[in-house]
């Protein structure tokens, strides 16, 4: 990631972040509040790049469309997606990201997962 992006902050400027870290594929930002409930992070796919089809057991999570143009694969749908869209991934649904030509940011949010914790049980 260019050391040029500002990360973590609060408020952001999405738009801006994602067109700094057009050539740098990741997370460009992430939420890292103290004592927040919500994880949020801003993905950046390169042009044709892909997230492969996975599940997330225990969170829902909601993905918007920042920058750029992609498909996003739900089960059997795919979605075609641009800046604005707004995409609800439920809980043990499968799910796969592709960007299109020009690449693709995508805020992700869903809630906090908690920290693993060592202690006695």
């Amino acid at each position: 990631m260019s050391a040029t992006i500002p990360s973590e902050t609060v408020p952001a400027n999405l738009t801006r972040i994602a067109a700094a870290g057009e050539d740098a594929p990741g997370v460009l930002w992430r939420l890292r509040e103290e004592g927040r409930q919500l994880d949020a992070n801003l993905v950046h796919l390169p042009a044709g790049e892909r997230i492969g089809t996975h599940t997330e057991p225990d969170l829902d999570v909601l993905l918007v469309v920042v920058t750029g143009t992609g498909t996003v694969t739900t089960g059997e749908d795919a979605v075609d997606a641009g800046p604005g869209s707004l995409v609800w991934l439920a809980h043990g649904q499968a799910r796969a990201v592709e960007a299109g030509p020009g690449g693709l940011s995508y805020l992700t949010v869903h809630r906090r997962r908690p920290g693993l914790r060592i202690g006695l049980r």
